[in-house]
């Protein structure tokens, strides 16, 4: 993780039940010795996520309608962290901090996570967009309730689901970034596979972590790479994941490149209002064409940074027509 991460070290459960005490109730012994919770249960997920925001960022409360995406808060705040040192590099190698650095997160989701480590950790204020009315009224929500979020955040509802800067960035409005994890299934289907996929390594996690061998169903394929899985059309509804996620979080039209190389396009549009644009990239394929895309609109600069988590590995793209 990122040097400047707090959570490199781990979760401090003893401090975080003190922060917030809903998470004594899942806490669990893991085979390690240390306490931990149950990664699989979505419950425990949220109220760990509740816990890390209060204790290391300042908030009041945090909650999520059932069912919508709750981010891991660790891996979240490397991408931010990373933003901060690209902004310092163009900065003398000073981070700016404060106000006067304001970002765009596009779709900011139910969960607000990214407007949330940000503030507080470095102070800059966020607009976040979304085309979902729900995501757009739990976002206002937790900016509301949390007196140090609410001077630093605003909300705004994307009106056009094919657009992503438009609607959203005003006449004469500046940004110092623009931030984005975008859904990179291309349907419906495609996400419940992803999601079926990691629930089962989950189980096998959890199997793992308590000492027992998981116990297999001879009727169930769970090796979701193989020709029987990928013509069998999952049953979406039955798909619960400890992060949940809703179809527009997790899925668009064409799939993440489809959805970032129209940003690139976008983003020509509002070149003098932006000085950096940023966006996750799940899968490494995708960087080349995305590099590609970048160089062929007159971007002056493009920057990849790698992040990882444990054996999990992740990257950002960046770029600016800044001279």
């Amino acid at each position: 993780m990122h040097v400047r991460n707090v959570h490199k070290d781990g979760y401090p459960m003893a401090a975080l039940c003190q922060a917030h005490p809903a998470l004594s109730g899942y806490v669990i012994n893991a085979k390690s010795g240390k306490k931990s919770i149950d990664f699989a249960n979505q419950d425990a997920v949220k109220t760990l996520n509740a816990a890390l925001l209060i204790h290391y960022y300042g908030l009041k409360t945090w909650d999520i309608p059932n069912g919508y995406l709750c981010p891991p808060v660790p891996g979240r705040a490397d991408y931010i962290h990373g933003i901060a040192d690209i902004l310092a590099s163009s900065n003398k190698g000073v981070i700016p901090k404060g106000k006067s650095v304001k970002g765009l997160d596009v779709g900011i989701g139910a969960n607000a996570i990214y407007p949330i480590i940000g503030s507080q950790s470095y102070g800059w204020q966020f607009v976040g967009s979304d085309i979902d009315v729900v995501s757009v009224k739990s976002a206002k929500s937790i900016a509301t309730k949390n007196p140090k979020l609410t001077p630093l955040l605003s909300v705004r509802k994307q009106p056009n689901k094919t657009k992503i800067f438009e609607g959203i960035i005003q006449p004469n409005e500046h940004f110092t970034f623009t931030m984005c994890n975008p859904p990179f299934h291309k349907s419906a289907e495609a996400a419940a596979l992803g999601s079926e996929r990691k629930a089962i390594g989950l189980k096998g996690n959890k199997h793992k972590r308590s000492g027992k061998k998981p116990r297999i169903d001879a009727n169930a394929d769970i090796n979701a790479n193989t020709n029987a899985s990928a013509k069998a059309k999952p049953d979406i509804s039955n798909i619960k994941l400890n992060f949940a996620g809703t179809g527009n979080e997790l899925w668009c039209e064409g799939g993440e490149l489809a959805f970032i190389q129209r940003m690139i396009i976008e983003s020509v549009k509002y070149k003098s209002q932006v000085d950096w644009f940023t966006c996750l990239v799940s899968k490494s394929e995708h960087l080349k064409p995305i590099e590609t895309s970048i160089n062929y609109y007159g971007a002056t600069k493009f920057l990849k940074v790698d992040m990882g988590q444990g054996q999990k590995q992740s990257r950002f793209v960046a770029w600016t027509f800044i001279e």
